[in-house]
């Protein structure tokens, strides 16, 4: 169990279902006391089907100082998470204080608007952004699940079993 540990999983428009609640439900299961993410609080993201998620608190107003996980889910919400100056904040925040760092999918795009994040890290996504991940400056490599210290990544929604093993032993093992 994970108690006394939070986690942020961030969410915006045309989300990928399963890239949400998988993880969001995985977590609590773990005690890891778990937050929805978007841009504004209280806010009703569709996701790439309409399913509704509703935003607990808005980027602005949290601080990555305050967490010890950050999830970053795929579907087409990267594109417009990557949008907003408090979410990408959120992102080199969790990333620079080495916290416990999933992307999955498309979300690999957030870590690509992270300055430096990705310099030199191993890394997995969707093929399809796979040139996005190496111009950021990662080793990108066609696997289930890769962890570079406090990253961890993973291609889409098959990979969930082995993302949620990866970001769970990344929160029980912090980074050095």
């Amino acid at each position: 169990m994970l108690n006394g540990k939070k986690a942020i999983v961030l969410v915006d428009q045309l989300y990928q279902e399963m890239e949400v609640w998988y993880p969001l439900y995985r977590l609590r299961e773990e005690g890891v006391e778990t937050i929805l993410v978007g841009n504004e609080a209280k806010t009703t993201y569709p996701s790439k089907i309409g399913y509704p998620a509703v935003s607990d608190k808005a980027a602005k107003d949290v601080s990555m100082a305050d967490f010890d996980c950050l999830i970053i889910p795929g579907g087409y919400a990267p594109d417009h998470m990557r949008r907003h100056a408090s979410i990408n904040k959120i992102v080199a925040d969790a990333m620079t204080q080495n916290k416990a760092v999933g992307a999955i999918c498309h979300g690999g795009w957030m870590l690509c608007s992270a300055p430096g994040a990705l310099r030199g890290r191993k890394v997995t996504s969707f093929f399809a952004i796979k040139d996005d991940m190496v111009n950021a400056g990662a080793v990108w490599s066609d696997a289930e699940v890769v962890r570079d210290r406090n990253l961890v990544t993973s291609r889409k929604p098959d990979d969930l079993p082995a993302f949620m093993k990866g970001i769970i032993a990344a929160i029980r093992e912090p980074a050095a």
